[in-house]
């Protein structure tokens, strides 16, 4: 405001003005109205509202007028008004236990694409697989007012401990992992039959000595991994090979392990690989020691991320889909908060196998699995399948 003696009130007809830092005088903003957009667009309030509301009531031709006077006026919609109105936030809460994995960034990616098309948002959040941290993060995203959570569990998650974060009584969908005990939503992918599909390749190709490298916490997706890992072995009456355990979420370690490894006699001809980041790793240890992945030790792993088809040798390896399990776990949210009631449901993602040069076998990457049995089920690629969680058998907790 100009207060030089003279100067009390700003002229007639100007827009009232304040004092930025420095000294510059600047117009306050006027908040744009309802009634403002009414009369620029030429149309009822009420018609503003509609528009607003998205009802069907309203005239296309009057939709696109009062959406351009919005765009001409600069008018942003007051959501938080809204909201107190309507009694929800269209806001949902993410929580991650280890935000810097791809998996989870293309998870993420599914999420969004469902929540931005009903015009939802998503806060997100990472726990860094401390379940200390993932209960504060849990009472803090009600404290803010979502409408439902998204929820990874982190390591030594315990049924009591969500109870105890007021999950029970929030539409909550657990996703990539289960937690024993605790009656929710679930959407993950079929990680055993993924594992099993890759080692049954595996055995297809010959190989009667394989082993298997990573994970190191007490989740349920490694005892999934393992329980399908050791089924196909056991159904060719093999013996289990070494089972190598690693951290799983940089190659570091994937190398140090089949470092290890293979400085001990009789090391084995074939490697299942907890994921494509732990393989990559292994990969570079085998190279190291003069031999080659695909010819003289056979590499497979779990998720198929973007650089695995990119890599030399092109990684063989079964598709989790995140992007997939984060769609149907929006998709799920949703269905839960409109109707809170309705009983408890399971969405389990099929793997398929992609076949390329890390294994040994001949030819360019392709979706594809062997002739016959479980892997040529899995090679049609079904649709992810619903079921109470009464119904599926062999899950494995945290």
């Amino acid at each position: 405001m100009d207060v030089r003696k003279g100067k009390g009130a700003s002229a007639p007809g100007r827009a009232p003005t304040e004092t930025a830092p420095g000294g510059a005088a600047l117009p306050l903003a006027h908040r744009v109205t309802l009634n403002d957009i009414a009369a620029h667009a030429g149309v009822s309030r009420a018609t503003v509202s509609l528009v607003l509301r998205k009802s069907p009531l309203v005239k296309e031709d009057t939709r696109q007028r009062v959406d351009r006077a919005m765009t001409d006026l600069g008018y942003v919609y007051n959501r938080r008004a809204a909201n107190l109105r309507s009694g929800a936030s269209r806001t949902i809460g993410l929580v991650l236990c280890e935000i810097i994995t791809p998996n989870y960034s293309q998870f993420t990616a599914g999420i969004d694409d469902v929540l931005d098309a009903e015009s939802y948002v998503g806060f997100i959040t990472n726990t860094a697989e401390d379940a200390t941290r993932q209960k504060r993060v849990l009472v803090r995203m009600q404290e803010h007012g979502v409408d439902g959570i998204v929820l990874v569990p982190a390591e030594e998650t315990r049924a009591d401990a969500l109870e105890e974060a007021h999950c029970a009584g929030l539409p909550c969908v657990l996703a990539q992992r289960r937690v024993e005990g605790f009656a929710a939503d679930y959407v993950g992918p079929d990680y055993a039959a993924g594992m099993e599909l890759v080692t049954e390749h595996l055995i297809g190709l010959g190989h009667r000595h394989i082993g298997f490298i990573g994970g190191v916490r007490r989740i349920a997706p490694l005892s999934e991994r393992l329980a399908g890992f050791r089924r196909a072995l056991r159904r060719h009456k093999l013996k289990i090979g070494p089972i190598v355990p690693c951290p799983v979420l940089d190659r570091s370690s994937g190398y140090a392990a089949a470092r290890d490894l293979f400085a001990e006699e009789n090391p084995p001809t074939a490697l299942v690989c907890y994921n494509d980041i732990v393989a990559f790793g292994v990969m570079l240890a085998l190279t190291e020691r003069g031999l080659e992945p695909g010819r003289d030790v056979a590499v497979v792993g779990c998720d198929d991320v973007a650089e695995a088809g990119l890599h030399r040798p092109g990684l063989t390896t079964f598709t989790t889909d995140p992007r997939v399990v984060g769609r149907e776990a929006a998709r799920l949210l949703l269905r839960r908060i409109e109707n809170p009631s309705r009983p408890p449901e399971q969405i389990i993602v099929p793997p398929r196998l992609i076949i390329r040069q890390s294994c040994g076998a001949a030819g360019p990457g392709r979706a594809l699995a062997q002739k016959g049995g479980h892997a040529a089920i899995a090679a049609k690629a079904p649709k992810a399948r619903r079921s109470s969680p009464h119904t599926l058998k062999g899950s494995a907790g945290t």
